[in-house]
Parts: structure tokens; C-alpha cells; sequence
């Protein structure tokens, strides 16, 4: 599973930790026993060595998470406000911008043969960088692409959100960043019709809109459901969003129901919203099997 996005260091009132979406992602996957392959890049600083060592110990290959010296290790100041709503400010530009892929490095993920391609809207929103997703999409016509759509202020152009929305197989998103869709792309901000407008428009594979505790509505197929939220008390949000993402293709991958799928990433959800850390220790045996 190719995994493409930003490595960065989230910067709390009272800790530094490492993040990014894409790591957040391939992280949780790994949890999940799968083998995510990360593009990426950290800055030729000790930021960019100290995130190299923690992305190493997280068991996450390497091979393709590059040190530039264009730029510094990306960073974001992240607030976490009432009712657990999350605000980052972002650096920009950061490492990730720098991303370089050769032809030999393409032909290498080529033939490693991914079945699914995961981005968000992050990376691609500096240009360089849609043309690394845009070079990875071509060079894997055959995986599944996976867009988490993940949205940050500044860096959520409409006509960005829509190009990506369409080359989409499978589309994951939050309460706000459905009321976007809505508002910016003339799509219904229900969930339930959302999903079918969304499959109709696009031609997606599945649709998932996150609602936090209020749990999830996702669409795979002509299959539709609606899932409790599960009851945390939440001790970090951050990451919790792509432990969710990470869960949602994992059932994808194993072809359970769509009560299953939605039931187990809600559950992983909630497991990792009610630790500190946006990827703190988990294992598949924490969360009851379905």
C-alpha cells in the first residue's frame, strides 16, 4: 500500500510530537499488519534525523522517505479547542514540498506492484507536489486510490478538492469538510445522500463521512450504513481520524460487511482518540474482533 503526504512535528502547548496525516495513516496500517510504503520527505536537520529515527522505530520502511536541504522539516502548531475541535497552523514549505522521484524510484514502486494509493489534500496543494501525486497515479493505474481528504486552512482550494475528489476510488471525510463539499461543490451535506450523490458524480468505489461521536455513515457499493459512535473519553483527537481511515480500508480489504467496517474503524477510532499521541501503542487485539 503506497502512502504519499507530509511527515511533520505537531507542536502542542505542552509537547512536540511527530505527525503528518500520510505517516499518521501508514502507521496505523502497520498496526493492522499491512505494509505501507511512505513517500515522504524530513529536512537535512535534526528534526528531519530525530523524525527518521522515530518513523524507523515505528517499524515504517524508509526506502522513500528522503532528507532534503530545500527546506526545513515540516511543523505545525496544533490547538485543541472546546468540544475537541482541532486547529493547525502549518508551515509551508516544508520538507514534503521537496519530494524528488526518478524514474528509477518510480520504476521501483512499479514493481512493487501497490494495491492501493492513499493522499490527502495537504501535500498536493503546493504544485510541485501535485505533480509527485499526479506522477505516483500514473505509474499505479491499477491500485485503489484512497483520499482522505483531511483538509487544513489555506491549503483547501476548491477546484483542488474537486480534481482530487475525481480521481477517487474511495473518499473519507468529516463533518466539516462535508459542509465544504456542500457549500463549495454543490454536494448534499446529509451524509446518507452525499455518499450516492458523491458515487453518482465521481464514480467512487465507497464514501465515508466521519460524524465524531455520533459515529459514521459509509457507502460501499449500493450498501449504505449508518454506525454508532463508541463512548471515550478523549485524551488526544489528533491522528485518531487516520487511525479511523487506516481501519475503514483494512475492512475494505478484507471484504466484511458494511456494518463491519464501519462498526471496527469507529472502534479504532475511538481507541486511539482515548490515548495521548496521534499514534500511540495499539494492537489489533485491543479493539474486539468483529
Amino acid at each position: 500500500m503506497l502512502v504519499v503526504g507530509e511527515v511533520l512535528w505537531d507542536h502542542f502547548p505542552d509537547a512536540t510530537r511527530l505527525g503528518g496525516a500520510a505517516l499518521n495513516f501508514a502507521a496505523h496500517l502497520s498496526r493492522l499488519r499491512h505494509t505501507p510504503l511512505l513517500v515522504s520527505a524530513v529536512g537535512a536537520d535534526r528534526l528531519g534525523d530525530d523524525a527518521r529515527s522515530a518513523i524507523a522505530a515505528l517499524g515504517l520502511d524508509l526506502s522513500f522517505v528522503q532528507s532534503t536541504d530545500r527546506f526545513k522539516t515540516g511543523s505545525a502548531l496544533v490547538r485543541v479547542g472546546p468540544d475537541e475541535e482541532t486547529s493547525f497552523t502549518i508551515e509551508r514549505p516544508a520538507a514534503y514540498d521537496a519530494v524528488d522521484l526518478s524514474e528509477a524510484h518510480l520504476q521501483q514502486i512499479v514493481h512493487w506492484r501497490p494495491s492501493w494509493l492513499y493522499y490527502g489534500t495537504l501535500f498536493p496543494s503546493a504544485v510541485h507536489a501535485r505533480g509527485v501525486l499526479h506522477r505516483l497515479l500514473d505509474a499505479v493505474p491499477h491500485a485503489t486510490r484512497f483520499y482522505d481528504v483531511n483538509l487544513r486552512p489555506g491549503f483547501e482550494a476548491p477546484d483542488l478538492v474537486d480534481e482530487l475528489l475525481r480521481t477517487a476510488n474511495v473518499v473519507k471525510l468529516n463533518e466539516r469538510e462535508l459542509l465544504f463539499a456542500y457549500e463549495y461543490l454543490n454536494l448534499p451535506a446529509d451524509p446518507e445522500r452525499f455518499c450516492a450523490a458523491g458515487a453518482r458524480r465521481y464514480g467512487w468505489q465507497a464514501a465515508c463521512v466521519t460524524l465524531g461521536a455520533g459515529g459514521c455513515a459509509l457507502q460501499v457499493g449500493d450498501d449504505f450504513t449508518a454506525a454508532t459512535g463508541c463512548a471515550v473519553s478523549v485524551a488526544d483527537p489528533v491522528g485518531a481520524g487516520d487511525a479511523f481511515a487506516a481501519a475503514l480500508l483494512h475492512g475494505l480489504v478484507s471484504n466484511w460487511p458494511v456494518a463491519t467496517i464501519a462498526s471496527f474503524a469507529n472502534r479504532v477510532g475511538a481507541l486511539v482518540a482515548g490515548r495521548p499521541g496521534a499514534i500511540p501503542d495499539w494492537t489489533p487485539e485491543d479493539v474486539s474482533r468483529p
